[in-house]
């Protein structure tokens, strides 16, 4: 189960967190319901990483499966998807209640590019319940968007790369 918070932001968060970990992605869909994506997950300074994602609807919390694959396997899928993957810098904060901020900045350089913020959570009370005030990032958490639909990745795929397709 994923039970995961959403906020669009602007840049890196301030106050400055422990960095525990940087990742370049890039990142495409095979379907949107149910999600269906692949994802290439370089670690600075370490391996990559090729995964299948199979999520099932919902908005703060859903079914997660994720399955490793070979790096041929990824690329087949990949030219079997045949639109550009979307790439994306992800950095994994440490905040200070133990819980992790993951801040990714996508198509950066593009028109489209943005910035968002996920914290993920073991249970949905604790998710419905924490406050980024309690880690001191309510001013750069402020624009919640988890309970709003259009705000997933697969949206913005399917905005950005599927309408290129229809061209």
């Amino acid at each position: 189960m994923e039970i995961e918070r959403k906020w669009m932001v602007e840049g890196w968060p301030y106050p400055e967190l422990p960095l525990l970990f940087e990742q370049e992605m890039r990142q495409g869909y095979i379907s949107l319901v149910p999600t269906v994506r692949i994802r290439e997950e370089s670690m600075v300074g370490g391996g990559t990483e090729y995964v299948l994602c199979i999520k099932s609807p919902g908005l703060l919390a859903r079914q997660e499966i994720e399955i490793n694959l070979e790096k041929e396997t990824f690329d087949h899928l990949e030219e079997l998807i045949g639109l550009p993957l979307i790439p994306k810098t992800r950095r994994t904060y440490q905040l200070p209640d133990g819980l992790h901020l993951e801040v990714s900045h996508v198509d950066q350089g593009l028109p489209d590019e943005f910035w968002y913020a996920e914290v993920e959570y073991p249970t949905v009370k604790q998710a419905t319940s924490w406050n980024p005030a309690s880690v001191g990032l309510s001013a750069y958490l402020d624009d919640e968007v988890t309970s709003q639909p259009g705000q997933s990745m697969g949206a913005y795929w399917q905005k950005t790369r599927m309408k290129e397709s229809e061209n």
